[in-house]
């Protein structure tokens, strides 16, 4: 098989070594952090290249450490030349493996840990244990903090009262230069959500937050990209429903398509947070929370085949497993995004991305046309601010021709 980044092939290695399996859905993952095009292939051609290093060299991905990535990159310097930010692209490949459970978490002994390691960990602890942060909000953060504070003492000492507003300028100067816009403003955002741990923490650190520049990031510049009704249909009647792959596939496009769910709602959803009897579903939504849905006919069908027909034996209560052994549920969202790609690929549908986003803003956009209230959409899709919904008044071009201004003196 071969890695894909846009239609634009990254690598041709074959699809083998312990990291195969989740090489696509690291490229789809980079993609939606907001990384351009060619960096995205650049991380793939990396990991794919790792990939093979770890097959040669017989390591098991239950037993990557820090040191290998490190390792690897001398084996490539002996045979071509590296690029500037290297290592930063495979420690992002390290924190996604994390993010899937393929790779465990360090415990760093504590006569190793640096300064600068130590106070990256009190805020991590912070962010899990009193913010309740997801995993992927916090493996976005914390390296920019730790890239922060490395950059400012190094591997000396770590006095966070004597930050200074030139440090932060700086530091976002230096970085942001490099960065997509999306990744810029995640910089900023993780940068002030770390200052304001920093100052009430105590340590008599000033309150720098406000001393964090904005990065340009202009909001609802663009349409949301949604896959068109009849691209949905043309995906749903090209799986094979005669087996039991295309049975959950079936079901998990449905969830998608109807109920808009996202990739961690359906990776997540088990089997006790269907109420048959009331007809509704449960969906674990972000940031911990619960929100209950409506079971549409055609989706219950789909998932009650899938049930009977499709699901193998196994004491996981997620109600999606794994097609192949060991029958377990998914590792992670991305591993949803994968299963849309190839899907999308095979049923040769022109859609706008691979993600699962799309099936929102698909579902969004055709509430909007059927007159939908914002509120209605944003209630149904589980939005926690009104500007998240704001952005497909867009997309209904018959209201917002009725109030554009009239060309003065007419069309010519």
């Amino acid at each position: 098989m071969k890695h894909v980044v846009d239609n634009n092939l990254a690598s041709s290695r074959e699809s083998r070594g312990p990291l195969a399996p989740w090489i696509d859905a690291f490229s789809v993952w980079v993609e939606q952090q907001g990384y351009t095009r060619s960096s995205v292939s650049r991380r793939v051609l990396l990991a794919t290249g790792f990939n093979g290093w770890l097959e040669d060299e017989g390591i098991d991905p239950g037993h990557l450490t820090s040191d290998h990535p490190a390792r690897y990159l001398q084996y490539r310097a002996r045979r071509q030349r590296l690029h500037k930010g290297d290592a930063a692209a495979l420690t992002h490949l390290i924190d996604f493996l994390r993010l899937e459970g393929v790779v465990p978490i360090e415990k760093i002994p504590a006569g190793w840990t640096t300064e600068v390691e130590h106070h990256v960990l009190d805020y991590e602890r912070f962010l899990r244990e009193s913010r309740g942060l997801a995993t992927a909000t916090i493996l976005n953060y914390v390296p920019f903090v730790r890239a922060f504070l490395q950059g400012r003492f190094g591997d000396g000492q770590v006095t966070l009262s004597s930050l200074g507003a030139s440090d932060i300028v700086g530091f976002v100067r230096q970085q942001a230069s490099g960065l997509h816009k999306k990744r810029a403003k995640l910089m900023t955002t993780a940068l002030r959500s770390f200052l304001r741990f920093a100052h009430y923490s105590g340590d008599r650190v000033p309150d720098l937050t406000a001393a964090v520049p904005v990065v340009a990031n202009w909001s609802m510049t663009s349409i949301p990209r949604a896959i068109s009704a009849d691209q949905v249909h043309r995906l749903l009647t090209s799986i094979d429903r005669g087996t039991a792959m295309g049975r959950r596939d079936y079901a998990i496009f449905l969830l998608l398509a109807r109920l808009g769910l996202r990739s961690s709602e359906v990776v997540f959803l088990e089997l006790n947070d269907i109420d048959w009897g009331a007809g509704t579903l449960h969906a674990h939504t972000k940031g911990g929370a619960h929100k209950e849905f409506p079971l549409p006919h055609e989706v219950g069908e789909a998932i009650a085949d899938y049930l009977r027909n499709g699901r193998p034996s196994s004491a996981s209560r997620r109600v999606f497993l794994r097609c192949l052994a060991p029958a377990q549920g998914f590792r992670g969202p991305s591993s949803i995004n994968s299963l849309i790609r190839h899907s999308i690929e095979r049923a040769g549908v022109n859609a706008p991305t691979f993600g699962a986003h799309q099936f929102r803003h698909s579902l969004a956009t055709e509430m909007m046309r059927q007159g939908a209230s914002l509120s209605e959409i944003g209630d149904v899709l589980g939005h926690r601010h009104p500007d998240t919904t704001r952005i497909y008044a867009k997309v209904d071009i018959e209201s917002l021709r009725a109030l554009a201004l009239p060309w003065p003196g007419g069309v010519r």
